[in-house]
């Protein structure tokens, strides 16, 4: 059902998930400490190769926007096609747009940021998801969502850039190393230091072993 974009489940298309195919899901709440939505795909057995890359090409497209540097004032449909760019070298594409501002006790998908031709300059201080996929109609659809906080880059001139602030890991069994390019495995590997560092001691300190344990075989170099 992940095909479809915005599927919404119902008593007559819900069914059975099976360990053979991809998975999608799509989650957030509102705490008193700010907003969350945050989207993973993953795949308990198998996948087929045309899975692996192009889950491994949103993956690039997550991490190449989410890494950007730009100048200030930028507007976000100025550097939207950054997170397509490896789905578009090899004919791929996604038809929904590839992030929305994120509100705190306000609106999940809030205007006026984003990347739409409608939305204001990016600014420090900004919260907006970065988003991409790509769906196979009738087979599986694959989106890689993260919150990302626009933040003032360390340049002899202002420039803004990315800090993603969804600390969750990446399935490894979708994910093909060789199409990665050494800058985007060391994001990677920054990233899964930082969530072993927020998010091990929470779980130890709630005693969630088991839960412990995968994070530390999820986030592994």
């Amino acid at each position: 059902n992940a095909a479809l974009a915005h599927y919404s489940p119902s008593n007559g298309s819900s069914r059975t998930l099976s360990a053979g195919e991809m998975y999608l899901f799509d989650t957030g709440g509102q705490y008193l400490d700010g907003t969350t939505d945050i989207t993973r795909t993953v795949h308990w057995g198998e996948p087929t190769p045309l899975q692996k890359e192009a889950y491994t090409r949103v993956l690039m497209g997550n991490i190449d926007l989410s890494r950007l540097v730009f100048p200030s004032s930028t507007a976000g449909r100025m550097v939207e096609s950054f997170a397509r760019r490896a789905l578009w070298d090899v004919g791929l594409n996604y038809g929904h747009g590839t992030g929305h501002g994120i509100g705190n006790f306000l609106s999940v998908h809030e205007w006026p940021v984003g990347f739409q031709s409608n939305n204001v300059p990016l600014e420090a201080g900004m919260f907006t998801s970065i988003e991409p996929g790509y769906y196979r109609d009738g087979e599986f659809g694959i989106r890689i969502e993260d919150i990302a906080l626009v933040v003032e880059a360390q340049t002899e001139v202002r420039r803004w850039g990315g800090d993603v602030v969804s600390l969750v890991p990446y399935d490894r069994n979708l994910i093909d190393l060789s199409l990665l390019s050494p800058e985007q495995i060391r994001y990677l590997n920054s990233y899964y230091e930082r969530i072993r560092a927020h998010v091990g001691p929470e779980l130890r300190r709630q005693r969630l072993e088991a839960e412990y344990e995968w994070l530390q075989e999820s986030t592994e170099p």
